[in-house]
């Protein structure tokens, strides 16, 4: 997905949150931010995901975590946590993953919690990430599925040979 010589940004802190890799450690932070939000974040993946739903348990997030800890190490694609900026709570996450759509370098997806939304944190976060994704990463095109492109556009589009 990216250059062998590439080092992925560790940790970048703006005025509202704090961005570093998601790893399994963070996974009580972490199911607080979803479960709490279920409702809010159901779709964020498309409408052929069930993410989150109510019955998964905080032992299942760890091992979620670790799948995502395992790729974002071997390069396979990228997970960040969001947390304000004690480092205390968490807000949400980043996903930059290989994209599954001809004409694209990589694919976006971003959420926040659903008690973030109404201090405008979705918007800022994306805004955030919009800017930073081709500053600090080697893509060219990147896709935001479900947010600069609907999902029906997005699922009509060409799919990539190794999907």
């Amino acid at each position: 997905m990216v250059p062998p010589t590439f080092e992925p940004p560790e940790r970048v802190v703006t005025d509202r949150f704090v961005i570093r890799p998601l790893l399994y450690s963070d996974a009580e932070p972490d199911y607080d931010a979803w479960s709490t939000s279920i409702e809010h974040l159901q779709g964020a993946f498309g409408p052929e995901s069930d993410w989150p739903t109510a019955d998964m348990t905080l032992e299942k997030n760890v091992i979620d975590l670790g799948w995502y800890q395992r790729e974002h190490e071997s390069g396979a694609s990228f997970t960040f946590t969001v947390f304000d900026t004690d480092d205390r709570r968490c807000l949400g996450c980043i996903y930059l993953s290989p994209a599954r759509k001809q004409g694209y370098d990589a694919e976006a997806y971003y959420w926040v919690r659903a008690s973030e939304v109404a201090s405008g944190l979705d918007d800022a976060l994306g805004d955030f990430v919009r800017n930073w994704v081709p500053a600090a990463w080697p893509f060219r095109s990147v896709l935001f599925p479900g947010r600069d492109i609907d999902w029906q556009t997005y699922l009509g589009l060409p799919e990539n040979e190794h999907w």
